[in-house]
């Protein structure tokens, strides 16, 4: 898929004109179906490229989004090992989350650049915590990015440590996080 194929390239929806109308396409969350699998590749691969611009250089950009293949196989293979959530929009995925929940661990986390900082991201994080306490995990570990640690420390994440990771002949900051995970009524 093209970056103009995708569901929120050009300009933003209208927004109705009476009082009280929602903005935006509404988004829905469920689990990954096979055909997500090559929206997962665009999300992840503009939301590096575009989206960590403001954190890492040109040169880890490149090396981060060629860890991870520009291919649906690839992702639809990956949703084999990991719970994979995503937020829809109008059937495209713009937004995922992978777990293991066997692990407690978040492994991925990317939203379509453009929708960022609209609490997309939150709210796959908000189900796959309750998806670890459904399965009795107490606690969620991730290694952050830049891009994604502080907002996980805003949301009672605890910083655990800083590490680095190769790809690509480039050493990637991120941080480990951990979460103590508590039932919360809604």
């Amino acid at each position: 898929m093209r970056h103009a194929d995708h569901p929120t390239a050009g300009a933003e929806p209208p927004v109705e004109a009476r009082p009280g109308a929602r903005r935006g396409p509404r988004i829905v969350y469920r689990v990954a179906r096979a055909r997500d699998a090559a929206d997962q590749a665009e999300v992840f691969h503009h939301a590096v490229m575009q989206g960590a611009a403001g954190h890492y250089t040109l040169a880890e950009r490149e090396a981060w989004a060629m860890a991870l293949p520009r291919d649906a196989s690839a992702w639809s293979a990956r949703q084999a090992l990991f719970t994979t959530l995503v937020a829809d929009c109008e059937g495209r995925c713009v937004g995922f989350l992978e777990l293991d929940p066997a692990a407690g661990r978040i492994e991925t986390l990317y939203v379509w650049p453009s929708l960022g900082r609209r609490g997309i991201g939150s709210t796959l994080l908000v189900h796959a915590e309750r998806m670890l306490l459904e399965q009795g995990v107490s606690r969620a570990r991730v290694e952050a990015s830049a891009v994604l640690a502080d907002g996980l420390v805003r949301r009672g994440w605890n910083w655990l440590g800083d590490e680095w990771v190769e790809r690509g002949g480039e050493r990637l900051y991120r941080q480990r996080l951990e979460k103590r995970l508590v039932a919360v009524e809604t």
